[in-house]
């Protein structure tokens, strides 16, 4: 009787401590914060609903326990901790306190990706497709022919980097007109224009705009990089006007067209100016890099990401999770955007202030959302045509790569985002 008792004590004393719970955090303690994203992407998958803890060390997971979710953490090398319902519950008392800046953001719903990108081999990689592979995370990859066919809403969330939507393939034509794959990118853009039934590049590039914003519009979410975030808005205001010279579409600029921009059009960018020059790598003065100071190098190149408030803020807030604050630039095609530009409905999620330069930018369209982010490549601070991928097992814990997933995960939380 009294082993029995004994054993029945011991039972009661331990069963509280039954591990209910796996924590995944995203603190300083995480070894891999970018395949951390993919193994919550993965559980979600399994139909499993995982709390996404905001501004709870650096972002973390608290997924129910499964050996399963416990043996994939332990292949992919990503830290976690087994907890007990009473240590979770102690978590979630935390994060609910009225006086702490945390929340508890239930991720439901497996987002389905697609990345809006060439089929031909062009020389320089998209950052979004480098940290999707490594974190694992599927997508499909679609262009013109497939938005004009139109799969768009048959996806929750959209990326494009490095685009030209205004027509000038990149503005490329000074420096590469000679070189095969600038000439087999423009014949394949060319061919595909008139396989829809478009004369230009550049009416086919305002199709496929007006496609994305129908997607944005019906509730999709738009998560852009580079040079397709201000080369999206100047298709957008230049929408029936011509502000292409003849090396490009056969015929020179529109006249007065760059004088009559419709900015109402526009996502995100206002009262710029475009670039009328074919020489220069730019296509208009959204972009800050071509009036940087020279002294801005590697070195002193940072951005600061801004504190939202969990609690009345949720939108925000998922967008900035991270274990650092201060986020390393870098340079692109669009290396940031002048706040000059930026129009004063838009959330800047993070901003060189003394600069001048919002980095990082969110806002809303119709039932949809947008998110915009300067520079090619969080780990490569000078990517240049013919450079070789970024090895993104050397920068695991990038904060940089972090926002890019953070954009992934966003559309998971559907209930609550539709609340915001």
């Amino acid at each position: 009787m009294r082993k029995i008792l004994a054993i029945l004590l011991l039972f009661l004393c331990t069963a509280p401590l039954r591990a209910a719970y796996i924590l995944i955090p995203m603190d300083e303690a995480q070894t891999n914060h970018l395949k951390a994203y993919g193994v919550a992407y993965w559980v979600l998958e399994h139909d499993v609903e995982i709390s996404w803890l905001l501004n709870y060390r650096g972002g973390s997971y608290l997924i129910p326990h499964h050996s399963s979710f416990e043996r994939e953490c332990k292949v992919r090398n990503v830290s976690y901790q087994v907890v007990a319902d009473v240590q979770a519950d102690a978590i979630l008392k935390e994060i609910a306190d009225p006086s702490a800046n945390m929340d508890e953001m239930k991720l439901q719903k497996v987002p389905r990706l697609a990345v809006y990108a060439p089929k031909n081999n062009l020389p320089w990689d998209d950052a979004v497709t480098l940290v999707l592979t490594y974190a694992e995370i599927p997508y499909d990859v679609i262009y013109d022919d497939e938005v004009l066919e139109g799969v768009l809403p048959s996806y929750d969330w959209l990326h494009m980097h490095h685009e030209d939507f205004t027509g000038q393939f990149g503005k490329f034509w000074a420096r590469y007109r000679n070189y095969p794959w600038y000439q087999e990118d423009v014949r394949q853009q060319q061919e595909c224009a008139e396989r829809h039934g478009f004369s230009k590049v550049s009416q086919l590039k305002l199709a496929v705009v007006k496609k994305i914003r129908e997607f944005v519009a019906g509730g999709g979410y738009l998560f852009a990089m580079c040079s397709a975030p201000d080369s999206f808005d100047i298709a957008l205001a230049a929408d029936g006007l011509d502000i292409c010279d003849f090396m490009f579409d056969g015929d020179p600029i529109g006249p007065n067209d760059t004088k009559r921009l419709n900015y109402d059009n526009c996502f995100a960018f206002t009262g710029f100016s475009v670039s009328t020059n074919p020489q220069e790598y730019e296509v208009s003065d959204i972009d800050v890099t071509a009036h940087r100071p020279q002294s801005v190098n590697k070195s002193n190149d940072f951005f600061l990401l801004f504190d939202f408030s969990a609690k009345w803020d949720p939108v925000p807030t998922m967008l900035t999770q991270s274990h650092e604050r201060l986020i390393k630039g870098f340079m692109g095609q669009t290396t940031a955007f002048d706040k000059r530009f930026v129009k004063p409905t838009v959330v800047v999620l993070g901003d060189n202030e003394a600069m001048g330069e919002d980095r990082y930018i969110h806002g809303n369209f119709g039932n949809g959302f947008w998110t915009f982010l300067g520079g090619h490549d969080p780990e490569d601070y000078q990517h240049i045509v013919g450079d070789p991928p970024t090895e993104l097992d050397a920068h695991h814990d990038s904060a940089g790569y972090r926002l890019i997933l953070n954009n992934v995960l966003f559309p998971a939380a559907k209930k609550k985002q539709q609340k915001t």
